[in-house]
């Protein structure tokens, strides 16, 4: 594949107004599949390590995703911003899964399970029998830890005594297991998941985080959509920001007046 198609599929699964370059060292490295300079604006791609097509837009697209972000954070920061293509947060990793699923919609990418019997069943056997039965274990746990601290309490027992000394489970775990069990959270997500989900307090909000998981949205993905949320939830519209902003200085202006009206009241009186 030619570095201008790269370049031109990489631009149509997502925009960009930073001009970038796509080459293919000719190389192999077994240090890294490729990289991104901020400096340059280069995405460098060791196509020796790749045996077809599908894997090398695979690394295009994670370098491309380096290039994203260093374009927002240019946007945002001006000339002094400093972006570091060695990080891999959970922002740059759901913009990456953003990114790849986009090219797989669009014909780019595929992940061909389905063209390997052997891994297509091995993977029904660990949802089935590892995800979601765990996740159903870990519920049943939980509810047996709930009434473990129950008959703790009726025998005047410290329960995280009990915790500590007698199931030797660590506190936070115990809290983590009791909190899946305290909500319904369908297991079949799997029990890292099922703890993202009961830790939504509002019942809507939680179908809608677990449905993101049963969609099959990357827990990265998911944790940073909540986390946008979250962050939108605390901001404040601008047109409300000035509303109260106008109501502070009417009220702040009424006081004024009164307080000139008593002075000048006071000074007609000398």
């Amino acid at each position: 594949m030619e570095n201008a198609r790269i370049k031109e599929i990489l631009m149509d699964i997502a925009p960009t107004e930073l001009d970038f370059t796509v080459t293919q060292t000719g190389k192999e490295s077994k240090r890294v599949n490729g990289l991104y300079s901020p400096d340059t604006h280069e995405i460098l791609l060791h196509n020796k390590n790749f045996k077809t097509d599908n894997q090398l837009i695979y690394t295009a697209v994670h370098e491309y995703a380096h290039h994203l972000n260093a374009e927002n954070l240019l946007n945002t920061l001006g000339v002094a911003a400093v972006y570091n293509a060695k990080v891999h947060n959970q922002a740059f990793w759901a913009r990456f899964n953003e990114l790849i699923t986009i090219a797989e919609e669009k014909g780019y990418y595929k992940l061909s399970i389905e063209e390997s019997p052997e891994l297509a069943e091995i993977t029904e056997k660990i949802k089935k029998e590892y995800l979601a039965e765990n996740g159903r274990l870990m519920q049943e746990f939980g509810k047996l830890l709930m009434k473990a601290h129950e008959l703790c309490e009726a025998a005047n027992i410290r329960y995280e005594d009990y915790i500590d000394r007698v199931l030797c489970l660590p506190r936070n775990s115990a809290k983590e297991i009791q909190k899946v069990a305290a909500v319904p959270v369908n297991p079949a997500i799997g029990f890292d998941n099922m703890k993202v989900v009961a830790s939504v307090h509002k019942k809507d909000e939680r179908a809608e985080v677990e449905k993101e998981f049963l969609d099959g949205k990357s827990p990265v993905g998911v944790r940073e959509m909540m986390r946008q949320k979250a962050m939108a939830a605390k901001s404040i519209d601008p047109k409300q920001k000035l509303e109260r902003e106008k109501s502070r200085l009417e009220k702040t202006i009424q006081q004024l007046s009164k307080r000139l009206e008593l002075v000048e009241e006071s000074l007609a009186n000398l």
